[in-house]
């Protein structure tokens, strides 16, 4: 008598597949909404800004680390609400630079403000000369390595939320 040959694959599943395979989800679309992103940026720079001069002016003293957190702030908003745009990264370090020169600007008028016993406001909006003078008379070479890190912190935050 002859054996009975068994079927190909497992011998000991009786008529299954060997391996199901589950279902596979497609692909979340890519994102791309450039006039979101532009715009989040822009009111993450405003607000990073002025909490970086709100606390550096509290404090009196300028914290330059903080400056690569505004910089990754503004571009990790850019990137999660705009997507992979190429614009955003670029757009984003430029915002980041001016939201840390704001907040330098607005530390050194809350420090003046309590000097001369004048509001902030008055000093920043009616006396803006005297504020940037001062400001470039302060101006130093780690105010211009914390100014490049914040624009690099941007430009790999936006490049890395839009992933």
């Amino acid at each position: 008598m002859s054996q009975p040959v068994p079927p190909p694959g497992n011998p000991f599943a009786q008529g299954a597949e060997p391996f199901p395979q589950p279902p596979v989800a497609p692909a979340p679309p890519a994102r791309s909404n450039v006039g979101l992103g532009l715009v989040v940026a822009l009111v993450a720079a405003l607000v990073a800004g002025g909490v970086y001069g709100g606390i550096a002016g509290a404090i009196e003293r300028e914290i330059g680390w903080a400056a690569v957190g505004v910089g990754f702030l503004v571009g990790f908003a850019s990137g999660k609400a705009g997507g992979r745009n190429p614009a955003l990264p670029v757009v984003s370090a430029v915002l980041s630079l001016g939201a840390v020169y704001v907040g330098q600007l607005l530390a050194i008028s809350i420090i003046g403000a309590k000097e001369l016993n004048v509001s902030v406001t008055t000093l920043l909006f009616d006396h803006l000369d005297v504020v940037q003078a001062a400001w470039k008379e302060e101006l130093g070479p780690m105010d211009f390595l914390f100014f490049g890190l914040a624009a690099f912190a941007a430009f790999s935050g936006s490049k890395k939320a839009a992933q």
